[in-house]
């Protein structure tokens, strides 16, 4: 759907093998480069529907645009009528969907979106320089997004609805290192609403103790954790209680022919340099898969 997912809307990267310091576009846009280096075709902005497991063991993929988009428009999977449509076939598949930002599911949070209410720091922040933004979570997304509001607008509130931060504690201690005239943290608090007209103007919370109090901002930060984008694989797919697709040593899944990698998958570690490794475990993986058949 969009080239680079997360990687292209993360900040500071300093773990990518090579580069030292550097930034998800940056980084994103050394990788486009790369792959246009290969005659390899790129559809950008096609959505993915379902993949579905045909019994001839092809694999039906339909796409949200559909209607003729791909290589194989007009064939059915299965031959049901009331199926979708199969856009692309293909005899190996391999899902590297990511991740997407979990959100609060409160009132006022979809009509709001990107209108003050943000889950991209790193895209959204320097909107909101020398205003007041207020960061919702409690790990070290919604640190790092403090840490940036920091440095950029005039006040920083932080919504946890923890007693105790959950990241690095390098990010806990700077940040509740800082004065409380700048940075205003609270804790064991719910978000119930958010408000405003146009845009944004705050969000209504309780405390521990039930009470309500509303706190004026003009832009707010939700990092509260990111879902796996797995719900287009075929529903006999294993998945963990996370919603991540289980893989083996091989990024295979229970599906001859399906693999899995990066952040969609149950990989314990969550890195840029750990799904590039199992993107090329899971294209050798398909190869051998190819080659047997």
């Amino acid at each position: 759907k969009d080239f680079g997912g997360e990687v292209a809307t993360s900040g500071e990267i300093g773990n990518w093998p090579g580069d030292g310091m550097t930034d998800g576009i940056t980084l994103t846009d050394k990788f486009k480069k790369h792959l246009e280096q290969y005659k390899v075709d790129i559809e950008e902005g096609i959505y993915v529907e379902k993949i579905t497991k045909q019994e001839d063991g092809t694999f039906c993929i339909s796409t949200q645009k559909g209607n003729g988009i791909g290589m194989a428009a007009d064939k059915m999977p299965d031959g049901k009528p009331d199926s979708l449509k199969c856009d692309y076939i293909a005899k190996a598949v391999i899902v590297a969907t990511g991740v997407h930002p979990r959100e609060l599911g409160i009132p006022g949070e979809k009509e709001f979106r990107n209108k003050g209410v943000s889950y991209c720091s790193t895209c959204d922040m320097p909107l909101f320089t020398g205003k007041t933004v207020t960061v919702i979570g409690g790990g070290n997304s919604a640190l790092e997004s403090a840490l940036m509001g920091v440095d950029i607008a005039k006040k920083v509130y932080v919504i946890n609805k923890n007693a105790f931060f959950k990241g690095d504690d390098v990010l806990i201690k700077k940040l509740t290192s800082q004065p409380k005239d700048k940075v205003e943290i609270f804790y064991e608090t719910g978000t119930k609403e958010f408000v405003g007209d146009k845009f944004i103007t705050g969000a209504k919370y309780t405390d521990k103790e039930g009470k309500e109090f509303e706190l004026k901002t003009d832009g707010i930060m939700v990092h509260i954790g990111m879902v796996p984008n797995s719900d287009i694989v075929p529903d006999n797919v294993e998945k963990n209680p996370f919603g991540e697709i289980k893989v083996n040593i091989r990024c295979e899944t229970n599906v001859p022919g399906l693999y899995a990698a990066g952040d969609v998958s149950d990989v314990p570690f969550k890195q840029i340099v750990i799904a590039a490794g199992q993107g090329c475990t899971a294209t050798l993986s398909a190869v051998q898969y190819l080659n047997s058949r």
